[in-house]
């Protein structure tokens, strides 16, 4: 600034006074949100609260007995590698023991328990649901257990346990393999 300029500043603001010190704080106003920005907020929120568990929990399912002996194959499934679950002969690689667990907490429970084993590679699991037939309603974890096995897509089969192994209170399941197990299956066979 030229000496001109410095003086013409300073006439200028000769009468002004510094402000008063105070100890408040004065918030900016805020605008209220856009409807876009509403609508935004919502979707995020319920994304975040979206629960990623595909299996359901509905009222009713359909009802299986406490001693019947259940089993069911997808489409693809070889009758041998079938024939071998429902007889036992896949070692069992690792266990859910669902005894004395709510619906709700069972179906956390088997979602995550299945993931895990696909996860780890593992092909064979077993769940043990137990029989139910004390509960007021015999065999609802068992009906239930099944349902959600029907709905799971890394489910490739299951059938009702060998007695030795839990009988018609625990259930042998099948798992898709997993990328790198179909990979080194594709491997061996190509050559």
């Amino acid at each position: 600034m030229d000496k001109h300029d410095r003086k013409l500043f300073l006439e200028q603001m000769g009468d002004v006074r510094p402000l008063a010190p105070s100890d408040r704080i004065e918030e900016p106003t805020r605008r209220a949100p856009s409807l876009s920005q509403l609508a935004q907020r919502d979707a995020a929120l319920r994304t975040h609260l979206k629960d990623p568990n595909p299996l359901s929990l509905p009222e009713h399912v359909p009802e299986i007995g406490p001693l019947d002996i259940v089993g069911e194959r997808k489409n693809g499934v070889q009758e041998g590698v079938y024939r071998k679950l429902r007889l036992g002969k896949y070692e069992v690689q690792d266990r859910l023991d669902l005894h004395r667990i709510t619906l709700r907490d069972a179906r956390v429970m088997v979602y995550e328990f299945l993931n895990s084993a696909f996860a780890q590679g593992l092909r064979t699991v077993m769940i043990t649901h137990g029989k139910g037939q004390h509960s007021p309603t015999p065999g609802r974890l068992k009906s239930y257990v099944m349902h959600w096995l029907q709905e799971f897509d890394l489910v490739l089969a299951y059938h009702t346990a060998k007695p030795p192994h839990g009988g018609t209170g625990a259930t042998y399941v099948l798992l898709r393999k997993s990328p790198e197990d179909r990979r080194r299956t594709r491997e061996r066979f190509s050559d």
